[in-house]
């Protein structure tokens, strides 16, 4: 007990008399140029949505920049992790520029990655027209690691569940939904591991069920202002220095070879107020409750979860299922699930990251369990590469260096789509909060289908299989990939060093899979 009051007397703890004032989205604009365009578009597909498949890192951030610079009434954002780095910084000056303005900004964050992010989440908040709040916080700002272990085991049924979703809502007219976060790591930018993800930008009716889905969480029991906490406090000093610095920081990134080879990229890149193809489709919005953080004590979780309206989905295939996931972690029932759908004669492929590529060894160790038994009931496996053609090894801390799988979308018969935060692990099912957008549309299945396609060359991905029988190396596993006329052919995890396959190895005996 001495310890635990230690811990937490050493941080600043939550207040128990702050102010949390309900708001919901304000109507979608009519009167900008923006939302002419978009209700000019939206006019002529009556009842269905506009998708545009952001695959490139440097689209998908420059179009969160041009939709904020573009804002006149409203920005909500919703993110598992807003970085404190160049990106990061970048995205909250246009979000500070768009308050200046007068538009309404709401952001809400996970508070498990709020580090050194505070200090800039408090002086953002000291604006009028800015509200940050803080979802599932813990009882202390800036806890100390002995703090934040401690408030764990004390509390851990509440804090080992987080938010996951991602949503960029501009004045109720224009939505991004997808798994990128915000920062370097998501868009390109980073100088160790850099992700591939996928998001949508969205117009039409899609986007009011997701700005019902973020007034939900906005103003649900978990989300905290971020002034709730005693201790330092964002004055309009901290508001004029952080303008200051971001104006600095803004000014370095554009000077940037990364800046210059977004701008190469434009003006044809895809963003939501300029001309261009959109993919039209009927679309649902899904997203868990906030209650599902709580579903001990609800009356009925399976309504709480998007799971079911996915497999419902998945159901439907006659043809072929692909499945994007960088955490895959199928269990027992979900490998019987999709081996059973290749038993009669649907192609299941699924495309996840390998041992060498991953930033989570435990993930890893949970999906190897199931390998064997989804190849031998005729699933095809593709595990991404690191780096083409290059051996990259792992870093001091354990995360993989080079590319790392981040998106997560699924394709039913060349015409159903899935496109969010969702894993396809346990802990995405029945942990963490997910959302995402599920469309009918044969040509953005098609996209997708290329991203997939793309991805699982053998120059990116590794093809697991399994050896003929009446071979020499009889039912083993092997990772098939080539580099340029050159085959390879691996019988372990390939470019992982043998720690990190030890490390894998005793990870698999650990009772963990439920938290994976």
């Amino acid at each position: 007990m001495v310890i635990v009051v230690l811990a937490l007397g050493a941080c600043s703890s939550m207040r128990t008399d702050f102010v949390k004032q309900p708001s919901k989205a304000l109507p979608p604009a009519t009167n900008t140029p923006s939302a002419r365009y978009v209700h000019a578009e939206v006019g002529q597909h009556l009842d269905k949505s506009g998708f545009r498949l952001l695959t490139l890192s440097d689209n998908a951030l420059m179009s969160r920049i041009a939709l904020a610079d573009h804002a006149q009434h409203s920005i909500d954002l919703q993110y598992y992790i807003f970085d404190n780095d160049a990106t990061g910084r970048l995205v909250a000056q246009h979000l500070l520029a768009a308050a200046d303005r007068g538009v309404r900004v709401r952001l809400l964050l996970d508070d498990i990655n709020v580090h050194d992010e505070i200090d800039m989440l408090n002086a953002l908040n000291a604006h009028p027209n800015f509200k940050v709040r803080l979802f599932n916080p813990f009882h202390t700002r800036d806890p100390s690691m002995l703090s934040k272990t401690t408030q764990f085991l004390l509390d851990a049924h509440r804090l080992n569940r987080r938010m996951h979703n991602k949503s960029f809502i501009v004045d109720g007219n224009v939505a991004i939904v997808g798994g990128r976060n915000i920062g370097d790591a998501y868009f390109d930018a980073g100088s160790d591991t850099n992700f591939r993800d996928l998001d949508l930008i969205a117009i039409g009716p899609v986007v009011k069920e997701a700005s019902h889905a973020f007034d939900e969480y906005w103003n649900c029991d978990a989300a905290t202002p971020v002034t709730a906490f005693n201790g330092r406090r964002a004055s309009h000093y901290d508001l004029a220095k952080l303008r200051v610095d971001l104006g600095h920081d803004a000014r370095a990134f554009a000077q940037s070879d990364y800046a210059q080879a977004t701008l190469d990229q434009l003006p044809d890149g895809p963003s939501a107020d300029r001309p261009g193809a959109w993919f039209w489709g009927p679309a649902t919005l899904v997203a868990d409750q906030p209650a599902k953080i709580d579903a001990e004590n609800a009356r009925d979780e399976h309504s709480l979860r998007i799971g079911p309206q996915i497999k419902s989905m998945i159901d439907q295939a006659q043809q072929g299922v692909l499945l994007i996931s960088p955490y895959f972690v199928p269990g027992d029932s979900g490998t019987r699930y999709l081996t059973d759908l290749a038993s009669r004669g649907v192609s299941v492929e699924v495309l996840t990251n390998s041992l060498a590529s991953t930033d989570e060894a435990a993930v890893h160790a949970g999906y190897s369990r199931y390998r064997r038994a989804l190849l031998e009931g005729g699933v095809q496996l593709y595990e991404l590469r690191p780096a083409a053609g290059v051996v990259q090894p792992a870093t001091a801390k354990g995360r993989s260096s080079g590319v790392s799988l981040h998106a997560k979308a699924i394709v039913v018969d060349q015409r159903l789509v899935f496109v969010g935060s969702m894993n396809l692990d346990q802990r995405s099912k029945l942990l963490n909060t997910e959302m995402g957008i599920i469309v009918d549309c044969p040509q953005l299945a098609e996209a997708v289908t290329q991203f997939f396609d793309t991805a699982t060359l053998p120059s990116t991905a590794y093809h697991v299989v399994l050896t003929a029988h009446d071979s020499p190396h009889g039912g083993q596993m092997q990772w098939l990939a080539s580099d340029g006329s050159k085959k390879l052919v691996y019988h372990h995890d390939p470019e992982a060093s043998m720690k990190r396959r030890l490390e894998v190895d005793l990870l698999k005996l650990m009772p963990i899979e439920g938290m994976l």
